[in-house]
């Protein structure tokens, strides 16, 4: 059975798990200093993923200038859209996550300066933290030309600043369609801040983020 999958078993049903909420040490990587000026102009919408899509809503959540970041699944068919299909592996979807951001308070390249410094490991394929399995990519998904072409920047940024020991995996994929998970895994954080993998593998994200990012940090929102 796949770890999160217990995880999660153990937390709708209401069972107690207790791991240590460990700081992420080497598992934090300071991604390359943003430096492009954004040309978007009103609310904006971008596509994520990095491993469990917990940790990615809930690392958002807290960045001044987001006004909503859903869970959800990107890059299969809508018939598979669902957490038993998705987390079983083999349905070409990736679990992501939906920012709805304003360019004049968050870039798009600070968005993903954060993802890459406190919410995924881009040198891991198919993986993140104990998760496994292409459902668990690292992607950006860009949804308008703009963000296309400063994602294809940052990566290259990311392959050459000497900041990763091994070569950078993330992919860039076309956008399709976001489908929102299910009920129960919006604002998952939030609704269960003890859960055994969110103390153990997301809370110390959101730590990573206050320490690193003070002057994009805010207290979240409720998405839901």
């Amino acid at each position: 059975m796949r770890i999160k999958s217990l995880f999660l078993a153990a937390a709708l049903g209401g069972a107690a798990l207790s791991l240590p909420a460990t700081a992420l040490a080497d598992e934090v990587f300071n991604a390359p200093v943003a430096t492009r000026h954004s040309r978007e102009r009103g609310m904006q919408t971008a596509i994520f993923a990095g491993g469990c899509f917990w940790g990615i809503e809930g690392v958002f959540s807290h960045v001044r200038g987001v006004s909503s970041a859903v869970s959800g699944y990107h890059g299969g068919r809508a018939a598979d859209a669902t957490y038993e299909r998705v987390s079983a592996g083999g349905t070409g979807h990736a679990e992501a996550v939906r920012v709805t951001y304003d360019p004049t308070q968050v870039r798009y390249d600070q968005l993903l300066q954060i993802l890459f410094s406190v919410g995924a490991d881009p040198t891991l394929l198919n993986r993140q933290g104990p998760d496994r399995g292409t459902q668990y990519r690292a992607a950006i998904v860009p949804t308008t030309a703009e963000q296309r072409a400063v994602a294809a920047s940052y990566v290259r940024q990311m392959g050459t600043s000497g900041v990763w020991q091994r070569p950078i995996v993330v992919r860039v994929e076309s956008y399709e369609r976001f489908f929102p998970a299910e009920a129960y895994h919006q604002d998952f954080m939030l609704n269960n801040p003890n859960h055994g993998y969110i103390r153990r593998w997301d809370a110390p994200k959101v730590q990573a983020l206050r320490t690193q990012f003070p002057s994009l940090w805010r207290e979240r929102f409720r998405t839901g």
